[in-house]
């Protein structure tokens, strides 16, 4: 059997390439080949916004008083010092419970045992020891904060010391809760007035953070106003809290 023979594929390429030439089967006029890594949607554009920082404060009358009151005492020798700090500390949280703070409400913040000594002659000589504690009374019973005081220092005698008071509120949290209203109010407004004057509506609040001030602190009463001349007088005022926020609004 004869071979077949094959016609050459040169005279269907020349053809192909021909046609290409006229623009047959080529691609349309005005058309855009992709581009590699070229995106296939445009990005939405972004709405502008507005950051505001709002600010609001709120006041209460306190209802309790936390005195900072201790005994000291020097003796010759440790033991006595000692023995004379128990005694005062005893008499002095006595006195603060018959007054009707409660065993919760006094807490030791501070206990101590030093050395004492005097320059004579350029040399330091040791002279004796002296014996601290001190106490954090919470007084629940406002207006019974100069009775307790006065009792206690009395109780205590000459080894009694008063480091301050100082007025709180027990529960701060709905102090808060208006401080923060206040600021949430303050920062809207700030940001409708820019709204208002770019000429554009207000839109959603994008994001809100709080700044942490550490919440209400209380009133501290200096001691240079607890006098036992005067029956020992408190001025309780007023506990304030205040809460700064930073609120980011898209503009419509």
């Amino acid at each position: 059997m004869p071979p077949r023979s094959y016609a050459p594929a040169r005279p269907l390429a020349t053809a192909l390439l021909a046609l290409a030439a006229l623009g047959i089967g080529a691609a349309p006029a005005g058309a855009v080949a992709p581009v590699a890594g070229a995106p296939t949607a445009v990005a939405a554009r972004q709405p502008a916004t507005v950051t505001v920082t709002g600010t609001g404060s709120a006041s209460a009358a306190p209802d309790l008083a936390v005195l900072s009151m201790g005994v000291e005492v020097t003796a010759p020798t440790a033991k006595k010092a000692l023995a004379g700090q128990n005694t005062a500390a005893r008499a002095l949280l006595a006195a603060a419970r018959g007054q009707g703070v409660a065993e919760r409400d006094a807490r030791t913040v501070g206990l101590s045992l030093s050395a004492v000594y005097k320059d004579e002659d350029g040399a330091s000589k040791l002279t004796g020891y002296r014996a601290s504690q001190s106490f954090a009374l919470t007084v629940r019973d406002l207006p019974a904060t100069g009775r307790v005081l006065q009792a206690a220092m009395d109780a205590a005698g000459d080894a009694g010391r008063v480091d301050g008071v100082a007025f709180d509120v027990a529960d701060k949290r709905g102090l808060r809760a208006e401080a923060r209203a206040a600021a949430h109010d303050d920062a809207r407004a700030k940001a409708e007035q820019y709204a208002q004057l770019n000429g554009r509506p207000l839109g959603r609040l994008v994001s809100l953070s709080e700044s942490d001030n550490g919440g209400p602190r209380p009133l501290a009463v200096p001691v240079e106003a607890l006098t036992k001349d005067q029956g020992v007088p408190v001025a309780p005022g007023e506990i304030e809290d205040q809460v700064t926020l930073t609120a980011v609004y898209e503009l419509g």
